[in-house]
């Protein structure tokens, strides 16, 4: 036999291998006629043995969406601790004489993105700006220090981040949507709008009745149309800092107070004027204007000077954000986290990184520490939103077996994970089915990328799983269907 025949037997039999270790719910849901152009990257292993029960292209790099979240959550609790808060500080600068400060108000931030979050109100569904608790307090700190009338600004300190809020990896369609809001050094409300729209007759236009919170200045360019239709297709387009936001896209005919999520363009600059206006609203007086850290660096104004703190508004613990974040899939939350990871990097001289890659660097080498190959590991924000994320199966179940048995923040990342068909993004996934309450998995999906990575117990034992689909065709509720029927035949 020649030399070329020895090749081809010895490939022939490496398929032959590679298909007899293919378990034929796998191989079923690879022919799918939806995934002929599609990429897979597939990985179960016990954790506690290492042992791998199924791989199929678990080396194969792809965009994860938001599992991505896991590697960042992880990371975070790894390195800050469950026990870890932000703190949100009212500072003044001058001098108070009778009742009198001469000098400015500062809102300090640390990078918080719970300030005013409906996530942790008593009713998250119900939960108005208004109920906020932090702005009552801010001002009884100023009326117990001594302030009745500022000769000065209320000033924005959201200095800790950079300008960047938005990776610069997102699709223009992201921005000005609620699910891209930028993250800062000072955020609240989820840094999220509710237009609430009147549609009348099929082919209308609907009219904008509001905005919570009210934000001056900002502009809406409406450009929707009432259509036949149960539910809305409405994209809220606009860049970070702009006064513009546009609207596309339908709303069903003939409903009131359709509510429409959308981004506050500057929520350092909006925190600034609220409480400017809580301030007076309360009886205090003051003669100067909102502004922030970036308005006066760059007009060459910031003049950092001695303050001192006044009240400080504390987070709820980390363990509590990151249930949060993979539970209800908080791009927001899950970026912020990841700015703050990047605080402890150190650039070299002369080298000029964003906070999304100082986050980056920090990520990776905290992974790479401790043993995993963080080659296949590319991350350009916290939350998964940039389409060129990338990660493997292979990675994600590394990181999940070394937090189910290595991790001290085993538990608080564990239990983190909702439970499918029963939680927050995944309850309605694998609903009814054997695996309803056996699974915790974090799900994903953008355009043609639909992804999950957990942990799912079965026979006394848990196993860690990761499925990435990149490229699929048809419809995200068929291949939701197919991937459950793919999990449910597996286990």
């Amino acid at each position: 036999m020649n030399r070329n025949s020895l090749i081809f037997l010895y490939f022939i039999c490496l398929t032959v291998f590679a298909d007899a270790q293919t378990p034929p719910a796998l191989r079923r849901f690879l022919a799918l006629k939806s995934l002929a152009g599609a990429s897979v990257s597939l990985m179960a292993r016990d954790v506690a043995s290492g042992d791998t029960l199924y791989a199929y292209g678990e080396r194969r790099e792809l965009t994860p969406a938001s599992v991505m979240k896991l590697v960042t959550t992880a990371a975070a609790l790894e390195i800050l601790g469950e026990e870890y808060r932000y703190l949100t500080s009212v500072e003044y600068d001058g001098v108070i004489r009778d009742d009198i400060l001469d000098g400015n108000i500062y809102i300090k931030g640390s990078g918080d993105p719970t300030l005013g979050s409906a996530h942790f109100s008593p009713d998250r569904e119900s939960f108005s700006p208004d109920d906020n608790t932090f702005a009552p307090q801010w001002v009884d700190a100023l009326l117990r220090a001594g302030i009745k009338n500022v000769k000065g600004n209320v000033v924005a300190d959201e200095s800790v981040f950079d300008s960047e809020g938005i990776s610069m990896k997102w699709l223009s369609e992201d921005l000005g949507s609620y699910y891209g809001a930028g993250s800062y050094g000072l955020s609240v409300f989820d840094n999220l709008c509710k237009i609430y729209v009147d549609a009348g007759a099929v082919g209308t236009k609907p009219e904008l009745a509001t905005c919570v919170p009210q934000m001056p200045g900002l502009c809406f360019h409406n450009y929707l149309t009432a259509a036949t239709s149960t539910a809305d297709s409405v994209y809220v387009v606009g860049a970070p800092y702009s006064n513009d936001r546009y609207l596309y896209g339908i709303v069903p005919a003939n409903t009131k107070r359709h509510v429409v999520r959308g981004d506050i363009p500057d929520p350092p600059l909006f925190l600034a004027t609220y409480i400017y206006m809580y301030m007076q609203s309360s009886g205090i007086g003051i003669t100067g204007s909102p502004t922030s850290f970036r308005i006066l660096s760059e007009s060459n104004q910031w003049r950092p000077g001695v303050r001192k703190r006044i009240a400080v508004t504390q987070s709820p613990s980390l363990r509590e954000i990151v249930r949060v974040v993979n539970e209800r899939s908080h791009n927001l939350y899950a970026d912020a986290l990841f700015k703050t990871l990047g605080l402890s990097y150190l650039p070299r001289q002369g080298e000029k990184v964003s906070s999304f890659g100082k986050g980056a660097k920090i990520v990776r080498e905290h992974w790479a520490k401790n043993g995993m190959d963080v080659s296949s590991l590319w991350m350009f924000d916290g939350s998964g939103l940039a389409i060129t994320d990338k990660v493997t199966a292979g990675f994600l179940c590394d990181l999940l077996t070394y937090m189910a048995v290595k991790s001290p923040q085993s538990e608080a990342f564990v239990s983190s994970l909702p439970m499918a068909g029963m939680e927050g993004s995944v309850r309605n996934f694998l609903r009814g089915s054997a695996l309803q309450g056996k699974a915790r998995l974090k799900s994903g999906g953008m355009s043609r990328v639909r992804s999950y990575a957990g942990y799912i117990d079965k026979g006394g034992k848990r196993y860690a799983v990761a499925v990435i689909v990149n490229n699929y065709s048809g419809a995200v509720q068929a291949i939701v269907h197919d991937l459950e029927n793919l999990l449910l035949e597996l286990f």
